[in-house]
């Protein structure tokens, strides 16, 4: 098994639950070298692109951002990524650590679901990259707008003149293009979601297309410098010429899953940061089962 660990945060508990689980059953473990000082020395430490191709599975340590970072890594030859949840707020991420036995012994047995997820497959001036979530062309701070042409299977839509344009799969559909405006689409759907970030003209609404059509957007003379990113992290920085060819990759990645109805109630509470609102008797729903049976709780009506 591959481990996969946040960058900054402390990880030691958990990879010390994993360590002694493999232990127990002569499982191997192996950790990128950059990482090895972070592990236990019983853990392998081997050089980042052999952690996913060497591994039967990988176990994502964080939050989201670990999780489609693991995901990326294992792009070519999908492998079943397993998330212990880290973070602050995790879509992606299933397992809590006090879980994480049972999870192990569960995915040693084979005893999961995988769900599937799609990426999008960018040529960036000529760098090939993937993303999970999103690719955004970013104005820089204090230089202008962001202006780009639109193309779809080669014909011209319009322009684009805003603070950012963000492309995005279903999973990150409730995020960065989420805060731009853009809509929330079912991860059951194949689609690819174009939505500009304060739009000063040009296209101003978001764009729903095919996962079969291919994306291009190409920067004009009169933009400004461009960041470039992917899934959050900066790929290209101060870009001021050039095109992003953007594709839709179905079954690219792969996230265990053990209760997928568990972990839809438990999104469907995250949710409700993004101003959804429940009705009462769905809240009591998702409380746990001692308040949600307790005598005399009463939930608030609605505001």
């Amino acid at each position: 098994m591959g481990l996969v660990l946040h960058p900054t945060r402390d990880v030691t508990e958990v990879v010390g639950i994993i360590e002694r689980w493999a232990t127990r059953h002569h499982k191997s473990l192996m950790v990128r070298t950059e990482d090895a000082h972070r592990v236990p020395g019983s853990i392998e430490p081997v050089p980042e692109a052999e952690v996913a191709t060497r591994a039967d599975a990988l176990i994502s340590i964080g939050g989201d951002g670990t999780m489609l970072g693991a995901l990326r890594s294992a792009v070519l030859d999908p492998k079943p990524v397993l998330g212990v949840h880290l973070g602050r707020l995790g879509f992606l991420v299933e397992v809590e650590p006090p879980e994480l036995p049972e999870a192990l012994s569960r995915l040693l047995s084979k005893d999961f679901t995988v769900e599937s997820h799609a990426c999008l497959a960018c040529d960036v001036c000529g760098d090939d990259v993937v993303a999970f979530n999103d690719i955004a062309l970013v104005r820089q701070p204090g230089s202008g707008f962001v202006t780009a042409t639109l193309a779809v299977d080669g014909q011209q839509y319009g322009y684009y003149r805003a603070d950012a344009v963000v492309v995005s799969t279903p999973t990150g559909s409730t995020a960065y293009s989420y805060a731009a405006g853009g809509p929330l689409i079912s991860p059951a759907t194949d689609a690819v979601v174009i939505t500009p970030s304060a739009p000063m003209a040009g296209i101003s609404r978001s764009v729903v297309l095919s996962p079969d059509e291919r994306v291009r957007l190409e920067l004009e003379p009169n933009s400004s410098a461009v960041v470039v990113e992917m899934d959050g992290l900066v790929f290209r920085d101060a870009a001021t010429e050039g095109a992003v060819d953007i594709s839709y990759r179905r079954n690219a990645g792969l996230v265990v899953r053990f209760d997928p109805q568990r972990y839809q109630e438990r999104n469907q509470l995250k949710m409700t940061l993004l101003d959804l609102p429940f009705l009462p008797e769905q809240l009591r729903e998702l409380l746990p089962s001692e308040l949600r049976n307790a005598p005399n709780q009463e939930i608030p009506p609605r505001c």
